[in-house]
């Protein structure tokens, strides 16, 4: 690891960051993973940038910002084997549990690497549920961008079987890392995800969705899973969305659990109610059209100025008040979806 690396991450990070210097502390800083490190917490180099629109640019406003993941390796693996993998993006309550008891644990028994990042600790940021404005959107894109960079340099790891899987807030950026000119913008160099895997998603209908046209989406598979009975995220919209993405040319499928709330990838059954967090009312349409760089009326196809978005806005589309709760069954049922999806995309790709 180079000197000036280093430096760069204690000093010039620690200056703009604040209260996030201990966490800092707690993992290991690499420029990359070509060392072919074991399980463990590291940082890396990631940017923060503000709009969705600065992801698109190549000189958009990007400020420097530390990244954080968890690598998590097959135990059975062979040791000269060429893995597949996953990054896990967490939501808008943050890192929660069973990111590693049940998804890690899950991925890594089918043979797949795992990187869990924390869009929002190195932030010092706990949670975005009542203010989502705490962090940019676009920084948990980067972040994942920045993950499939690090795993791609694993000796370990095959750079053309890598996944991207989110859950509520971090599904829109395992959809948005599906875009074209935000992979044209913003990925790796020669890279991009094998995959886009959206748990529970929200950005499917409102100011957060990508008008979905042709020539919008790459070719590489998407897969949504939701439960019909999420006052979170509307399942109607999310089902609507990848019929659209599906429509302009995007292998889609989309999974229905009956039954199922928000998070119901959580151990615990209890119902909890947020009457305070934001979200977006089933049928907002609004859409920001990536090739022109305007929000778009769905409804019309209509370009929108800013004060006509304001008041969509707030007549269609702001709301508050939802609940999660853990379904056991619904869970199973969407692992068992998500590993079949992944083990027909990894196996239809060349092994290196």
């Amino acid at each position: 690891m180079s000197t000036q690396f280093v430096r760069w991450l204690v000093v010039g990070l620690g200056l703009c960051l604040g209260g996030a210097v201990t966490w800092a502390q707690n993992a290991t800083p690499l420029p990359d993973f070509k060392s072919g490190p074991g399980n463990g917490l590291y940082s890396y180099l990631s940017s923060t940038p503000a709009t969705l629109t600065d992801l698109i640019r190549t000189n958009g406003q990007r400020p420097a910002a530390l990244a954080q993941g968890e690598l998590l390796l097959p135990s059975r693996a062979a040791t000269d084997a060429k893995l597949p993998a996953v990054v896990l993006v967490h939501g808008s309550g943050g890192i929660y549990p069973e990111l590693f008891s049940y998804w890690g644990k899950l991925l890594n028994e089918h043979g797949m690497a795992v990187l869990v990042i924390d869009v929002f600790g190195p932030r010092g940021v706990k949670s975005t549920a009542k203010n989502q404005r705490l962090v940019p959107f676009a920084a948990d894109t980067a972040d994942a961008f920045a993950a499939l960079h690090m795993l791609a340099s694993h000796p370990r790891i095959d750079a053309q079987r890598i996944a991207v899987m989110g859950f509520s807030r971090g599904g829109i950026t395992a959809v948005r890392s599906g875009v074209l000119p935000i992979i044209q913008g913003s990925a790796p160099a020669g890279l991009r995800f094998a995959a886009h895997v959206a748990l529970y998603s929200g950005g499917c209908a409102g100011p957060l969705a990508v008008a979905a046209r042709p020539g919008v989406f790459s070719p590489e598979p998407m897969l949504f899973v939701h439960g019909d009975a999420d006052d979170y995220a509307a399942m109607s919209d999310c089902r609507l969305y990848a019929d659209r993405i599906a429509a302009a040319g995007t292998p889609t499928e989309f999974v229905v659990l009956p039954g199922a709330g928000h998070k119901f990838d959580l151990d615990s059954t209890q119902r909890i109610k947020l009457p305070a967090n934001s979200k977006t009312k089933a049928g907002c349409p609004l859409a920001f059209d990536v090739l022109d760089l305007k929000m778009r009326d769905r409804r019309n196809g209509a370009v929108l100025s800013a004060d006509q978005v304001k008041e969509i806005h707030r007549d269609l589309c702001a709301d508050t008040g939802a609940s999660v709760q853990g379904n056991p069954q619904a869970r199973e049922v969407a692992g068992q979806a998500v590993i079949g999806f992944l083990d027909r995309v990894f196996k239809s790709l060349p092994a290196k």
